[in-house]
């Protein structure tokens, strides 16, 4: 565990900010009664964990786009057969 009581490794990086957004940050993060450091952390990781989410949307459309390609070219493939099925039970139900 590091000093922050959480698990990995803390490394200290400079950021350029304008200071309007600073000043933001600084009021939420008061406002909250949170370190600028633990705001900005928790704000780091909510973008992340946004992006991971936005990415995993991505390739579900992706992925729901090709089943359906694949499900349409299938249904294309089996007409015949559905046709040639239904009109064979139509002859057994009539007696032809």
């Amino acid at each position: 565990m590091d000093r922050l009581g959480k698990e990995g490794a803390v490394k200290r990086i400079v950021v350029s900010v304008p200071q309007d957004l600073l000043a933001e940050v600084d009021g939420l993060a008061e406002r909250e009664r949170s370190s600028r450091s633990a705001f900005i952390r928790e704000a780091m990781r909510h973008y992340v964990w946004e992006k991971r989410k936005e990415h995993l949307r991505a390739r579900m459309e992706a992925g729901y786009q090709e089943m359906a390609r694949i499900n349409l070219v299938m249904a294309v493939e089996a007409q015949p057969a559905e046709e040639e099925a239904d009109l064979t039970i139509l002859r057994m139900v009539s007696g032809v």
